[in-house]
């Protein structure tokens, strides 16, 4: 390219900029570099042209749909007990909230309700995905700001929730838990042991890891006035979830239109002032504590009962049965076939997920698939203000900014 192109190039990246001036453009000072899409801190893939005078941001410009899995497109050729496993792959970080959300929105379009064993085991489930995404999210906080002991010691309850999920489901990061009724199986002999266990230990290493960063003069200084977003142009982008909470909204689904019998329960809704990258880390360190007195609250109370509805058409019966009765294996056909009987109409519904309000729009017309469904991922909408975050901040601001905004790149296209 020639100089003069590239001068021109810089300009018109440095249009976009309220009043910059254009001195140093001219003299060839600025540069514009690729942050990402394969760069070892983006935290996935994400590609980002930022125009930098020095090391501060000019400005930069997000590509969205970097990667494009199109699930909703492939939801209207999948049979809805198929989709379940597309969800998985939205914020895989807390797969099981995704799953459930799904099975609930199902649940909405068929009229079913679930007992309250079936809401307290989805409150737990769901509880400890939420924990499992938020030590993700806050211990590579610590990573981006030079601190790793504290991600690889938290590393460890996440593991530890992994083998809670595998107790259930048998899987352990992309989970396909659940099913549209209730669960495919009851808490197992192995997972009351290790629920136990998690519920007797995990207060005091999560308050381990937060004497290394809550109050750490090295992780403040690099953190508090970074990526800052006020309450009102966060409600702009449409915000949820704590990096809305983190600005200081409380709003949460969990309580503003409650699900799953979480109005049994008294948790506090967390909120921050300044909404920059230390409020979103502090506000998910409070979220994992309120997640945890809901996990206890629901086990030490979780009710006698079965753990799934009795919906032939739509639960998968027992595979004993399947090989013994002709019934059964008819309703086996059915449901995995697609050929029950699928009410038309259209539904949304929500839940609180690991990063905010997860929501699916459904259109049925009657047939074996959608006619069609949107996924609304927080994701998609936080990275839309990525840009306006980090203007005027150094490069390395960036990346923590990034990181504690949660953007998983799942979300960002579906």
């Amino acid at each position: 390219m020639s100089q003069e192109n590239n001068k021109s190039e810089l300009i018109n990246l440095a249009g976009v900029v309220d009043n910059y001036i254009v001195k140093e453009q001219l003299d060839g000072q600025l540069q514009k570099i690729n942050l990402g899409p394969t760069h070892p801190s983006t935290h996935g893939i994400f590609e980002n042209h930022i125009l930098m005078d020095g090391e501060r941001i000019v400005s930069s410009s997000s590509t969205v749909g970097y990667i494009h899995r199109a699930f909703e497109k492939i939801s209207e050729r999948r049979t809805y007990a198929q989709i379940t496993t597309l969800t998985d792959r939205l914020n895989y970080c807390s797969s099981p909230i995704n799953n459930m959300g799904w099975h609930m929105t199902m649940e909405k379009l068929l009229g079913i309700k679930v007992s309250k064993k079936i809401d307290y085991m989805r409150i737990i489930i769901m509880e400890l995905a939420r924990i499992a995404d938020h030590l993700v999210c806050d211990s590579v906080m610590g990573v981006d700001t030079g601190a790793l002991t504290g991600f690889t010691y938290m590393f460890q309850d996440r593991e530890k929730i992994y083998d809670l999920y595998e107790q259930v489901c048998g899987a352990r990061m992309t989970t396909n838990i659940g099913r549209i009724g209730g669960f495919e199986r009851d808490f197992s002999p192995k997972f009351h042991q290790l629920i136990r266990e998690f519920i007797a230990d995990f207060p005091k290493r999560l308050e381990e890891f937060a004497s290394l960063l809550e109050r750490n003069r090295i992780f403040m200084d690099r953190t508090i006035g970074v990526g800052g977003i006020s309450a009102e142009r966060a409600l702009n982008y449409g915000f949820t979830g704590p990096n809305l909470r983190a600005a200081g909204v409380d709003y949460d689904v969990r309580v503003m239109s409650p699900y799953s019998s979480y109005d049994d329960f008294d948790f506090i809704i967390p909120i921050g002032t300044a909404g920059d990258a230390y409020d979103r880390f502090m506000v998910r360190l409070q979220e994992i504590r309120e997640s945890f007195k809901l996990i206890k609250n629901a086990y030490e109370n979780l009710p006698e009962g079965n753990y799934h509805e009795d919906v032939p058409d739509f639960y998968l019966p027992d595979k004993p049965d399947v090989y013994n009765s002709m019934e059964a294996l008819i309703y086996h056909f059915k449901i995995i076939m697609g050929e029950t009987k699928i009410p038309t109409g259209e539904v949304y519904n929500s839940v609180e997920g690991g990063n905010g309000e997860l929501g699916f729009y459904l259109v049925s017309d009657g047939g074996r698939s959608p006619y069609r469904l949107h996924f609304r991922r927080p994701c998609f909408i936080y990275y839309q203000a990525f840009e306006e975050l980090v203007k005027g901040q150094m490069l390395s601001d960036a990346i923590i900014a990034l990181g504690s905004l949660n953007v998983i790149a799942g979300e960002l296209d579906a």
